[in-house]
């Protein structure tokens, strides 16, 4: 149940915010082996004016993607290999061709099970009545 929040500079359109969640939401069920239906995309776009950069505006396409993951359910490799094909992928979608500004970001951040969920259920309670079923 990740939940992916990508910032991006410049505004992009729905259309292409569109390929965004749809590519992020891929690549975090093959890399992460995260769930499809319950995989959250939020894109908020800014204008560059509002994104620095060492203490300026930034000159290129740039990006902010952080997804929140329960805490211990992938290995370092798979993070990394996560970091690395989500940055590439908004390298090809962002870029255009050229370079994204080199201070773009991919976070993962881990959240122990008793702290997050959705439905109103934990993932600790998840992971608890999945036990129990068993």
């Amino acid at each position: 149940m990740p939940t992916l929040l990508l910032k991006v500079a410049p505004p992009q359109s729905p259309a292409r915010e569109r390929l965004l969640a749809q590519a992020l939401t891929t690549l975090a069920a093959q890399l992460l082996g995260k769930r499809r239906e319950v995989t959250a995309v939020l894109i908020e776009s800014l204008p560059a004016a509002r994104w620095y950069v060492g203490g300026d505006e930034v000159q290129r396409p740039t990006a902010l993607l952080e997804i929140s993951i329960t805490a211990g359910t992938n290995t370092a490799d798979e993070k990394a290999a996560f970091v690395s094909a989500a940055f590439a992928e908004l390298q090809r979608q962002l870029g255009e061709g050229g370079a994204l500004e080199e201070a773009s970001y991919v976070v993962v951040r881990e959240l122990p099970a008793t702290d997050w969920g959705y439905g109103g259920r934990t993932q600790q309670a998840r992971k608890r009545t999945l036990a129990q079923a068993k």
